[in-house]
């Protein structure tokens, strides 16, 4: 691979630590979920599921509407990965269509919020509330187009936070020569965690949060001592046949994908739509990130440009740091788990 590719792949991923504000850790998007279900006339469950971030109870919380009274206790249950908030409401005479929640500090996080609204005549509607407009207005049932372009746009939003994801395919590309091992690879790696991540969304498989996260942070570092002999001219299985690194990491890569799609209190029949337009929105972030390196790399060999010796080796460097960093740091997280 030519130092100038080898300098653009630096700069991406410089991109996308800074433009996710994670220079020292790998993202933690597990989403939150409020479920919002009617009882009888003005009388709703509120349900808020506040997944642990980082280690903490997440700082965000929804804002009721202020015409909105509590009509029972509220309680609260601490899970193995979150805290389940339940409450019951009256939203008076005005009813739910056009009132506005809110949630408070989710800007400052990474994660976005499904919001479910379920009456007893049958409709539902369901949103996603992402840092950026970190508030959902409630109204009617939604079209499945206008739900379909909101797991599409959270499957992307999901991979583009995801650093440790994008870092391990930097990786493979800085292993991999010749257009046809590329494609090889990177279907590879789009079926191996399209299958876990079916598999997890549906309920037929589920890998522990903390062992997962050390064990795709060890991907990562397997992928540094690979990317130094190729730049020695050695080689090894990995090197010979990326894809088969890349189908056996992206098994493990799914499940890591799944933990952004929560379908907890979803309806069994809008599970296939998630699943599919996440998916979507995932593989679509990461042909876009792949599709740009490659793009830029062609336009650097185009003007010919000269990079010192510095610029050719970290790109390497920063995949094997960053997956040692990672595997540490998780192992540590995970250690403090089974205790």
């Amino acid at each position: 691979m030519s130092g100038s590719r080898r300098f653009l792949l630096v700069l991406l991923v410089l991109l996308v630590l800074v433009g996710t504000r994670a220079t020292v850790h790998a993202h933690e998007s597990q989403p939150g979920m409020l479920d919002i279900e009617q009882l009888a006339g003005d009388r709703f469950e509120v349900l808020w599921r506040a997944p642990i971030y980082f280690g903490q109870p997440h700082p965000a919380h929804p804002e009721l509407p202020a015409s909105w009274t509590t009509v029972a206790p509220s309680t609260v249950r601490e899970l193995a990965d979150s805290q389940l908030f339940r409450s019951i409401v009256s939203v008076g005479r005005a009813g739910l269509d056009g009132a506005v929640i809110r949630f408070p500090r989710l800007e400052s996080t990474t994660t976005d919020v499904f919001v479910r609204l379920e009456r007893l005549d049958g409709t539902s509607m369901t949103t996603v509330v992402r840092p950026t407009k970190p508030w959902a207005q409630l109204r009617g049932e939604r079209s499945w187009r206008a739900s379909a372009a909101d797991y599409l746009g959270l499957g992307f939003h999901h991979i583009l936070q995801g650093v440790d994801h994008l870092l391990f395919v930097l990786g493979l590309l800085l292993i991999v020569e010749g257009r046809m091992t590329l494609v090889k690879t990177v279907t590879a790696f789009t079926v191996a965690h399209s299958i876990t991540l079916g598999l997890a969304t549906l309920g037929y498989a589920r890998a522990p949060l903390a062992p997962l996260n050390a064990t795709i942070a060890l991907s990562i570092l397997f992928l540094g001592p690979e990317i130094v002999r190729r730049w020695r001219g050695e080689t090894s299985v990995t090197i010979r046949y990326p894809w088969v690194a890349a189908f056996s990491f992206g098994l493990l890569h799914g499940f890591g994908f799944a933990s952004g799609l929560s379908t907890t209190g979803m309806p069994r029949a809008e599970l296939p739509l998630a699943l599919l337009f996440f998916n979507v929105g995932v593989e679509a972030g990461q042909l876009v990130f792949v599709f740009l390196a490659l793009a830029l790399a062609k336009a650097f060999r185009v003007l010919e440009l000269r990079w010192p010796r510095w610029a050719e080796l970290l790109p390497g460097y920063t995949v094997g740091s960053l997956g040692a960093y990672w595997t540490i740091q998780r192992t540590v997280i995970l250690l403090g788990v089974l205790r």
